[in-house]
């Protein structure tokens, strides 16, 4: 076999290890875990925040900082902005999968999912998990890719506008279902 096939294999392996670490749950301290109200605000609760991180992490921001502050402050709210913009990450993170979850209780409820949905689902978590893991490397490293975090939240919270527009139909399917049997026994009535 050639060098290039093994290559390509082992690009493959890395990139599904790297999937599989970057799903694995992560606990923070002072974190409640998720429950009901979480998913009914999950997509909404990180774009409450995002002018704030762009703010933080801008570099009007960061030139003012530098010009006014002496190094060692400056460093360290550098250092401190970076930390809040990667606690703003994890929680884009969890509001993705918060919307995983629903997806695959949505799933359940269709009659008409099909394996090209599943397959979209999983298309979609990869997606999430490359851009994540590449924004988390970025901050981490310093930079600050404004773009990419603004382009990941929008990604989030389109998906969570989906969900809802799910969740809807599903409910007008259930209402129009009920409505038929309700039709078909006679309107509720007992005819005698």
């Amino acid at each position: 076999m050639s060098l290039f096939f093994y290559l390509f294999f082992g690009l493959i392996g890395l990139f599904l290890l790297l999937f599989a670490w970057s799903m694995r749950k992560t606990h923070r301290r002072g974190r409640a875990p998720a429950d009901s109200d979480a998913l009914q605000e999950s997509g909404r609760g990180h774009v409450a925040h995002l002018p704030q991180i762009r703010q933080a992490l801008g570099e009007a921001d960061l030139e003012y900082l530098s010009q006014k502050a002496p190094g060692v402050l400056a460093r360290r709210a550098r250092k401190e902005r970076r930390r809040v913009a990667l606690d703003y990450l994890l929680a884009v993170r969890e509001d993705f999968e918060g919307l995983l979850r629903l997806a695959k209780i949505i799933a359940v409820l269709s009659p008409e999912v099909a394996v090209v949905q599943e397959f979209e689902r999983v298309r979609l978590a990869a997606k999430f998990t490359w851009r994540y893991e590449l924004i988390r490397m970025q901050l981490r490293a310093g930079l600050a890719p404004l773009p990419r975090l603004d382009a990941l939240s929008d990604f989030v919270s389109s998906m969570s506008v989906r969900m809802e527009t799910a969740m809807k139909e599903l409910g007008e399917r259930a209402a129009l279902a009920a409505e038929l049997a309700s039709s078909f026994n006679g309107g509720g009535r007992d005819v005698t």
